[in-house]
């Protein structure tokens, strides 16, 4: 069971819902998917006309709604954007992004600890979207967030884990949920990434671009469940060499 901010979810995939050919197909994943937090972006949505296209398709009942600051270039934009969300009635939870380069979306760790440290205080549940950098995730968890998320890599990349070292670092030494954001292309790489011992991933792209995107959040959710799986059961050491699954000596007498 996923635990953040003392409330259990039975899924460890988060959706994004940007990218989608339709409303609707975004809805198919979303129901294939199982996942139990959405997030979508104020900037491309209306918060305050619950008739939006993008919000209609959301059962609030089903899934927790997770407003992220994606576009967002300094803290106090993204400050600014969370406030409106509340304002708007979307609650205390969000997903925390500051990425002022536009070509490589990588969030600016000053301006995210500057703005999670204010969110933290107004008593929002902050989820910080970061660069897998493990004394930055220390700072964050100190100043009160609910999570750390570290990227796999680029946003939308496709590229999978590019951080497994410092994830593996992150991870080690987080007392709250760890959940790897970003770059995950391939329901492999979710599950690279559950094995690793993450809590939970994020996935948004993948899913949507995909010729078949229920059938494809389907297969990410398998991925998470098997990678969950594996970590709890204890994945075996690595060799440089081979060692014999069979013995070779005594097995004649």
């Amino acid at each position: 069971m996923l635990k953040i901010a003392g409330k259990e979810f039975s899924s460890r995939l988060l959706m994004g819902t940007g990218k989608f050919s339709s409303s609707a197909m975004m809805r198919k994943a979303l129901d294939a998917s199982g996942a139990e937090i959405v997030t979508v972006a104020l900037r491309r949505v209306d918060v305050h006309n619950p008739q939006d296209d993008m919000l209609a398709a959301i059962d609030r009942t089903k899934y927790l709604l997770l407003p992220n600051t994606s576009g967002a270039r300094s803290a106090e934009e993204a400050v600014r954007l969370a406030r409106l969300a509340r304002a708007a009635g979307c609650g205390e939870w969000v997903k925390l992004e500051v990425t002022p380069d536009p070509r490589y979306l990588l969030p600016d760790p000053i301006e995210t600890l500057t703005a999670a440290r204010i969110l933290v205080k107004e008593g929002f549940i902050v989820l910080p979207y970061i660069n897998a950098d493990p004394v930055l995730a220390k700072h964050l968890e100190e100043a009160g967030t609910a999570t750390v998320m570290p990227l796999g890599s680029p946003i939308g990349s496709n590229k999978g884990i590019r951080t497994r070292d410092a994830i593996r670092i992150i991870i080690e030494q987080a007392r709250v949920p760890v959940v790897v954001d970003a770059g995950l292309g391939a329901p492999s790489h979710a599950a690279e990434a559950m094995e690793l011992g993450a809590d939970a991933v994020l996935v948004n792209t993948a899913i949507a671009v995909a010729r078949d995107p229920a059938a494809m959040a389907d297969a990410f959710k398998g991925a998470v469940l098997a990678g969950r799986k594996a970590f709890e059961a204890g994945l075996g050491e690595a060799r440089d060499t081979a060692s014999a699954s069979s013995p070779l000596t005594g097995f004649l007498r």
